[in-house]
This record gives C-alpha cells, structure tokens and sequence, in this order.
C-alpha cells in the first residue's frame, strides 16, 4: 500500500506541475476603464521586433514589428486559412506619460476595413514582467525564439482564449 500511494503522490505531483507550467503565461489580464495603465517604453518590448510565424485562429499567421521609432513600434498580422488571406491587421504600438497602448485595425482580403475611420481596438497595458506585455486581455510573452499570444475573445454567446504560437524567422 505504501508503494501504491508513493506512486500516486508522484502523479499527482507531476499533474500539479503540468498544470502550472502549461498555465503560465497564458494569463489574459483586464484592466478596468478607470484603472491606472502599467508603466512602459518601447524598449522594455524591443524583444517584439522581427518577424514571426506560427498558427492560430485555425490557421497560419504572420506578425511582424518593426523596430520602436519616435514614440511608436509598428506591426502587421496576417491571417491565412486553406491558402486564402483571411485578414490582415495593422497595429501601432504607442509610447506616451510612461505607458503603452496598442491600436490595431483590421482588414479584409480586398482592403475594407472592419472598423470605422475614426475607430480602432486598443489593448492598454496593464503589467510588464521579463519577457511578457500583459495587455488589457491581450498577453504576449517571449520564450527563446518563440513568440506566444492569447487573445480574450467575445461573441454573443461565449468568451475564450485563443493562443497564438509563432517562431521567429528571417525575410
């Protein structure tokens, strides 16, 4: 009996730590619309810049991030399933008071936008800590040379995270 339960408290001990490290990182945090924005520059997020390749959203994608410039780093996601461009966003990393906000706007295949003119989605941030951007249900975080994204999704009868996995490539 005593072997017995040796082996079942190595189970569970290897359980608990599958469980921690497989949800680490993947923490999507919220920051209320009257709450303080974390502190930040762009070079705290340097390690963003270059271009990544990975799935998501059932497909394959792209996102690429040039380097930080007078106040701004700016990036571009591509989404493509069974070879045909699903959308494209644009997206601008801001640096302002000492925090940073990213705008994005999507786009369809043939370039309409889904969001108006004067619209955009904005991800404020909330926290940094060594490697990751927890954004305001938005958390990138950097391993080595991969790149992990999960994004809080709503429609109407659900909210999910969606995880983005990219490597970092050359052009």
């Amino acid at each position: 009996m005593i072997r017995n339960s040796g082996k079942f408290i190595f189970k569970i001990f290897i359980l608990i730590i599958f469980m921690t490290s497989t949800s680490q990182g993947q923490e999507v945090l919220t920051l209320g619309e009257d709450g303080t924005p974390g502190s930040g520059s762009l070079a705290d997020i340097a390690w963003m810049k270059g271009y990544w390749k990975g799935t998501g959203l059932g497909g394959t994608c792209d996102e690429l991030w040039l380097p930080g410039s007078d106040s701004s780093m700016h990036g571009i996601f591509r989404l493509e399933k069974d070879g045909s461009m699903q959308f494209t966003e644009y997206m601008v990393m801001t640096e302002s008071e000492g925090t940073l906000t990213l705008k994005l706007k999507h786009y369809s295949g043939d370039l309409t936008a889904w969001e108006e003119k004067d619209k955009w989605v904005e991800f404020r941030l909330v926290k940094l800590e060594d490697s990751t951007a927890y954004f305001s249900g938005l958390t990138y975080k950097r391993t080595g040379n991969e790149l992990y994204v999960w994004l809080r999704l709503k429609s109407k009868e659900k909210t999910w995270i969606e995880e983005f996995r990219f490597v970092k490539e050359e052009l």
